[in-house]
């Protein structure tokens, strides 16, 4: 078992570790870009990708403070399924209804690499043929689908 501080400086390590990694790679449309902190130009939509101590998890997240709100970007997310999932090239698990550990209440598409942990080193590259890949995708995906989205601001 780690501290919290050592469990955060790992976390901080990894991430580090993969934006370095990262940072050669241009986004869809040809421009450098932050792949850790990827910003979607939606306020309350974000690629979220997180690694815990038994599992990894990438998704799209939609955090709107309003359920309605939510549901709508749920809908048109379900509209442009097909484009999403030709990105991945593989189906994501669809949640309406989450909360987080704060209680607060998100949508998310996601998917998930079970059995790997941030805090063993040998399940790094794991973690980064997981996450490269699928925010590429999500980046590939989101360059052809966000004006879709504009009218829901």
């Amino acid at each position: 078992m780690f501290s919290r501080q050592e469990a955060s400086r790992i976390r901080q390590e990894f991430w580090t570790a993969f934006g370095l990694y990262m940072a050669p790679v241009h986004s869809a449309d040809g421009e450098k870009i932050n792949w850790i902190n990827y910003k979607t130009g939606e306020k309350h939509v974000q690629f979220r990708m997180d690694a815990g101590s038994n599992a990894a998890t990438i998704g799209i997240e939609m955090r709107h403070p309003d359920a309605g709100v939510r549901h709508l970007f749920m809908e048109q997310l379900q509209q442009v399924k097909k484009i999403l999932e030709a990105h991945l090239g593989e189906s994501w698990t669809w949640q309406h209804e989450a909360e987080d550990e704060n209680g607060k209440a998100f949508s998310r598409v996601y998917q998930q690499l079970p059995n790997v942990s941030v805090f063993r080193k040998d399940d790094w590259p794991a973690l980064v043929s997981f996450f490269k890949p699928r925010i590429r995708a999500l980046d590939a995906f989101w360059s052809e689908a966000r004006y879709s989205f504009e009218a829901l601001r």
